[in-house]
């Protein structure tokens, strides 16, 4: 006992010692001094110390901002710490939708890496003077620091430190609270408060599973975007912008809404919905698009009433012709009045440039979704190949789409009613939004019968509906083709009758010659016997 407090006592004397001398070399020894000093301690533990340590800063050189790299490894730890970390800290943070669990300060974890152990421990420096600053690191400064042995060194920092910040940023987005963005008027953002984009929260229920369309065609949609998803390498190898563009389009009410909620939600991606007509000029679309994130979606919204874009080049054509095609403005008066009243200049080439020309490539993983009820009015450049890579046509709701429709409102997989309902919806045109309309209950303890008989009643009525149009269109097409017939009657009757009147006209001409023809004989006749008779009297005489 006496030994071990003698221990004790030798060991405290000893840190008393080494406190009391640090304290005189702090107070003192000049800095120059002091930093040799501590510069030459450390080379001289290196040599004996294996392991390495890697500090990674929450800030950077632009102190506004966290460093990437530290919230990408900040979320790789956090998704391991729940498992090892004694001492942790919960929190929510900006983006992110639900509570992370973290290592509290100066709290140790352990990691391993094909075989490798490492440490990781988190540390703060907190800043006694009292300062007055605009940055948020002024107080504390928060940092990370890995350690591991040297003979490692090549894999830490070649292939490890790559993994978990790659793996982090994946964490990053799938925790991270997702956002429906719109663009702001030009007139709604200046100076500091310059703002781009406003957002909502975006959180729509659609998914693939209760979307109603073909199995097929929905499995197809699905395989192309898993397929873009992971083809980073692959566009890089190609040659083309990590960006693809999707056009929907079909009547309305047949789930083109519904269809982008459940891609953004199948790919975990922002929504970007951008409203032409509140942009000013081309330039400030790209200043847009630059302002968009990496993994979103980029959605124009009935693309063929956004801006008078389609008919751009049929209307210069037209003017053309009219000007006598040299292009000029008959009255410049009025093209500058209608000019000023436009409020959105971007043009179709603008547009084609957004798309597809050197600012989309700014940025990844992006999808370019336009969605019409009319193909046919959009101009043939902006949805060809390349531009709009997949066209996907949402049609009529078919019997598979209303089996979706019925499990997902009625909760139920067959009814004897199925079978009368297959019949009618193979003969009726109705959209998905009109059957899952006839499907919804109608009181709290609605009967799926009940409801599956309002949507015969539905198909029916649409059926009768569809009959009495189409009568109403033959008859309207009927009487076309009569009036067709008859102005084609008509119209042979004028043929013929200025046919006759052109006979009649030639008949008379010829006539007319005729008789002045006779009469010029005639007339030359007498004169040639006047001539004679004067001679036989000159003779006589």
């Amino acid at each position: 006992m006496a030994s071990m407090a003698e221990i004790w006592t030798g060991i405290g004397s000893t840190l008393a010692s080494i406190m009391f001398v640090n304290a005189l070399v702090q107070q003192y020894l000049p800095y120059n001094i002091r930093f040799y000093i501590e510069k030459y301690f450390h080379k001289v533990i290196g040599f004996a110390n294996p392991y390495i340590q890697i500090s990674f800063n929450e800030y950077g050189v632009d102190r506004l901002k966290r460093c990437e790299a530290y919230t990408a490894i900040e979320a790789y730890l956090s998704s391991k710490s729940s498992k090892l970390a004694k001492r942790l800290k919960a929190q929510i943070g900006k983006d992110s939708k639900n509570i992370v669990l973290s290592m509290d300060d100066h709290e140790e974890m352990t990691d391993e890496f094909q075989g490798m152990k490492l440490w990781w421990s988190t540390s703060k420096t907190t800043n006694k003077s009292q300062q007055i600053s605009f940055y948020p690191t002024s107080d504390e400064k928060r940092f990370l620091k890995l350690k591991f042995h040297r003979k490692y060194r090549d894999i830490i920092t070649e292939v490890y430190l790559n993994h978990i910040i790659e793996k982090g940023k994946e964490l990053v987005v799938e925790n991270r609270q997702r956002k429906l963005y719109t663009n702001n008027p030009n007139t709604g953002y200046y100076g500091y408060k310059k703002s781009l984009w406003s957002h909502v929260v975006f959180d729509h229920p659609a998914t693939f599973k209760n979307i109603a369309m073909d199995p097929v065609k929905k499995q197809e949609i699905i395989d192309d975007l898993v397929t873009f998803s992971k083809g980073k390498e692959y566009y890089a190898k190609v040659g083309k912008a990590w960006k693809r563009g999707y056009l929907l389009y079909g009547p309305p009410g047949t789930g083109k809404s519904t269809m982008i909620a459940a891609i953004a939600n199948f790919l975990n991606y922002d929504v970007y919905d951008l409203e032409l007509t509140a942009v000013k000029e081309n330039s400030d679309l790209r200043k847009l698009l630059i302002e968009t994130s990496n993994k979103c979606l980029i959605v124009i919204e009935d693309i063929d009433c956004s801006l008078d874009l389609t008919g751009q080049r049929k209307k210069n054509k037209a003017d053309d012709d009219k000007n006598g095609g040299n292009g000029e403005v008959k009255n410049p008066v009025k093209e500058k009045e209608k000019e000023e009243r436009k409020e959105s200049k971007v043009t179709l080439s603008g547009l084609l440039n957004f798309i597809d020309g050197l600012w989309s490539a700014c940025g990844g993983e992006r999808l370019i979704i336009f969605t019409t009820n009319y193909v046919e009015k959009l101009d043939p450049a902006l949805i060809r190949r390349g531009r709009m890579d997949k066209h996907i046509e949402l049609s009529y709701c078919g019997f598979e789409g209303f089996k979706i429709l019925a499990k997902n409102y009625l909760d139920i997989d067959y009814h004897e009613l199925f079978e009368p309902i297959k019949c009618l919806i193979e003969e009726t045109q109705m959209t998905p939004a009109d059957v899952a309309e006839n499907l919804m209950p109608k009181t709290i303890n609605g009967d799926p019968e009940i409801c599956l008989n309002n949507l015969i009643e539905g198909l029916e009525k649409a059926k009768e509906d569809a009959r009495v149009k189409a009568e109403e269109e033959a008859k309207e097409k009927e009487m076309e083709m009569k009036k067709q017939e008859e102005e084609k009657e008509v119209q042979s009757k004028q043929d013929e009758a200025a046919k006759d009147n052109e006979s009649k006209t030639a008949t008379d001409d010829t006539e007319e010659c005729d008789s002045t023809a006779k009469e010029k004989t005639k007339d030359e006749s007498i004169h040639s016997n006047g001539k004679e008779c004067n001679g036989k009297l000159e003779n006589g005489k």
